[in-house]
């Protein structure tokens, strides 16, 4: 086995790691405001994402084009130098997600992979090196844009549904429309999902694409493998399975207190908005997305909103293409000074090392099913009424309790899955 052949394996294996934590950093979200309203139970959600994640992930390849092309200029490197740039953006993206999990912020796993390769293909060949803007495609119009705008759409959008929803259940029997919109919200979580595989996987493919041709296996012309959507189809399954439950705690009773019909609002939003930017090649943020739509649920009913949790999550996408391109370049940079395969492995060994550091402190308070729908001691800053009604199912776990604010108790729970 050559040098650059393990090369390629290493930068192979670290973008499956990647999609790995793109799974469980993204899981909520599809599924945190059906776990929050108990339509579905936690590990059951988990287990209906990945297998969705999974389809979804076959369905088109439009944007893994849009990734493989459309942010490295391919004619200024090739070989070995442009899969060292590929390895480092991904270690950079990895190290973010890992970050950003840890404090249960829901940033975009999409832009920390973006920043990551931005930052080690400036690093590597100078601003020059990035496709800023070129026509319709290019960092600016593929990718700066949709994170502007696909927030503010998801909440206007949401908004408007939500309060078109109570506008239209205002007088039905609050139980029977919980119940209703429960068995909705199956069906709009399962669209979400179906939505971020066809979205949030590409990206990684489009990375082992950029990979292959760099080492010289495929030309820019040529078809996606097929075992390459089988590999990173199974990898986001795989991680989504894990479950964020940190994330999806921040995203379900974090941001704002749901009920079903804000829940089915805010999943069909996203849902639309994630397969729409699908079909037209946009790598749009589903995490900005989702969060934006819950948020609008929030304004459109008129209930309170922690804006607090909603500031530090602004800050968090602020940051995130910014600090992971700094994480990309500095990866770039040991492995250039080291050199060749030495200075990817070590680099691999430090991408190990730094995950396992926070892991191992993401231990100390751990969240899981058993308190996934438990926010611990804060209530809506602008002290309006909660939202009534929800009926949030709890699974047994380690670490089962009733810390922190109590969800609101219904005995109806027929919708349940």
């Amino acid at each position: 086995m050559t040098a650059d052949l393990l090369v390629l394996l290493i930068v192979v294996v670290t973008a499956l790691a990647f999609d790995f934590t793109n799974g469980f950093h993204d899981t909520a979200n599809a599924m945190a405001t059906s776990i929050a309203t108990g339509a579905l139970r936690p590990r059951v959600a988990v287990a209906v994402s990945a297998v969705l994640n999974l389809v979804g992930a076959f369905l088109s390849v439009a944007v893994a084009a849009t990734v493989a092309k459309g942010i490295v200029r391919l004619d200024a490197v090739q070989g070995e130098a442009l899969l060292i740039i590929v390895f480092a953006g991904l270690v950079g993206g990895i190290l973010w997600n890992l970050l950003t999990w840890l404090f249960g912020l829901p940033s975009s796993s999409s832009h920390a992979l973006f920043g990551g390769l931005i930052g080690a293909t400036i690093a590597a060949l100078g601003w020059g090196g990035v496709i800023w803007a070129q026509g319709a495609d290019g960092v600016l119009t593929k990718i700066v844009l949709p994170a502007v705008l696909a927030p503010i759409v998801a909440a206007l959008v949401s908004a408007i549904g939500t309060w078109g929803v109570y506008r239209i259940t205002g007088k039905a029997d609050p139980d029977k429309v919980n119940e209703g919109f429960r068995w909705g919200q199956i069906g709009s979580a399962s669209l979400v999902s179906l939505a971020h595989g066809t979205n949030d996987a590409q990206k990684t493919m489009g990375v082992i694409f950029l990979a292959l041709v760099a080492y010289g296996t495929l030309t820019e012309t040529d078809e996606m493998p097929v075992w390459v959507m089988a590999a990173c189809a199974v990898a986001i399954a795989a991680g989504t399975y894990l479950g964020g439950w940190r994330i999806i705690r921040t995203l379900g009773k974090g941001l704002v207190e749901i009920d079903s019909p804000q829940g089915l609002a805010a999943e069909s939003s996203s849902a639309a908005i994630i397969l729409t930017s699908a079909h037209f090649g946009l790598p749009l943020s589903t995490t900005q997305t989702a969060t934006g739509s819950i948020l609008g649920t929030g304004l459109g009913k008129g209930v309170g909103v922690r804006w607090s949790v909603m500031g530090r999550m602004t800050v968090a996408w602020l940051l995130t293409l910014p600090l992971a391109g700094v994480a990309g370049a500095v990866c770039w940079a040991i492995a250039q000074v080291i050199g060749g395969l030495p200075g990817v492995l070590l680099v691999f060994a430090l991408l190990i090392a730094l995950s396992s550091v926070m892991y191992l402190r993401s231990r100390r308070d751990p969240v899981d099913t058993g308190n996934v729908n438990e926010w611990p001691g804060d209530t809506p800053d602008s002290g309006t009424e909660v939202a009534k009604g929800t009926a949030p199912v709890v699974e047994d776990g380690e670490h089962g309790g009733t810390t922190g604010s109590p969800a609101p108790e219904t005995t109806d729970h027929s919708a349940q899955v």
